[in-house]
């Protein structure tokens, strides 16, 4: 089937290039299309052939590249080129990329760009050589990032000895830390750590108490309305010398308990308007 390259029919070629009946030489055909759209239709397919997708990693319109650095069909080689380009949205595309191979993750590790590299931080399922890599990367954001989704305690281990707060706030969120590395951070000599901690993960009882009298307020009222605290601590918040933290425990507590009622009252609605099942008379 042959496509016309009119301005008038691009809506008709890019449904052509989206099409699971197009065959693999028609979009060849489509892939050297004179509308971006078209072209960036061929290279969104995860079923394009290789011949298409190659043309397109040089393509000169940004959202084309981008669509090839998105596919899993596209070529380590191709994703290589793109992990390079130019434009920062392609590069950052190729890091969502599930064909991203170590070689690639390589390149990312040592790329200048570094939204990049904190791209690379947060995969979870990172070498351990390119962690040991990011661990002492000179951007404290990416370092943050790999402390906030690392699942290698070794690498949790080194980077709570990391002098930067925003690196030990992430290892503050992250749920992979152990007992003893949250007690670490539980002492943490910085408020905002202790503070995203109380907020993000359970405690040990020995560190909760600790906490419920920690010298500063935040991290207390963060203890107050945090989601995980157990109420038996939050009840102990509600008599805090700081009326802040007392009025917060107490206004969480409040409004966990008004969320039962509510509910009571929707199904009991629910249940008043009754339901009409096929077959059955509503009682």
């Amino acid at each position: 089937m042959a496509h016309q390259r009119g301005t008038g029919n691009i809506d008709a070629r890019v449904s052509l290039a989206q099409d699971r009946g197009t065959t693999p030489a028609e979009l060849y055909g489509l892939a050297s299309d004179s509308s971006a759209l078209v072209r960036a239709a061929v290279a969104a397919r995860p079923d394009a052939p290789a011949e298409a997708l190659r043309p397109l990693a040089r393509d000169r319109d940004r959202t084309v590249r981008e669509a090839v650095a998105k596919n899993p069909a596209t070529s380590q080689g191709n994703l290589l080129r793109l992990v390079g380009d130019a434009d920062r949205w392609v590069r950052w595309a190729v890091a969502a990329n599930p064909a991203v191979d170590a070689r690639i993750r390589s390149v990312m590790a040592k790329a200048q760009d570094k939204e990049l590299r904190g791209l690379l931080a947060e995969m979870p399922a990172l070498e351990p050589e390119l962690a040991a890599v990011l661990i002492t990367d000179a951007s404290p954001e990416v370092r943050e990032r790999l402390a906030a989704h690392t699942q290698d305690p070794e690498v949790i281990t080194e980077l709570l000895q990391d002098r930067t707060v925003r690196v030990r706030k992430g290892l503050a969120i992250n749920r992979r830390t152990t007992a003893e590395q949250r007690h670490l951070l539980a002492q943490d000599p910085s408020p905002d750590v202790r503070a995203a901690l109380v907020r993000a993960v359970p405690l040990d009882e020995a560190d909760l108490a600790a906490l419920v009298d920690d010298r500063s307020v935040e991290v207390r009222r963060s203890l107050a309305t945090s989601a995980v605290t157990p109420e038996h601590i939050r009840q102990a918040l509600e008599n805090d010398a700081d009326e802040t933290v007392a009025e917060d425990a107490r206004r969480y507590r409040a409004s966990t308990a008004d969320k039962p009622a509510a509910a009571a009252k929707r199904g009991g609605h629910r249940r008043a308007v009754g339901t009409r099942f096929p077959g059955k008379p509503t009682r």
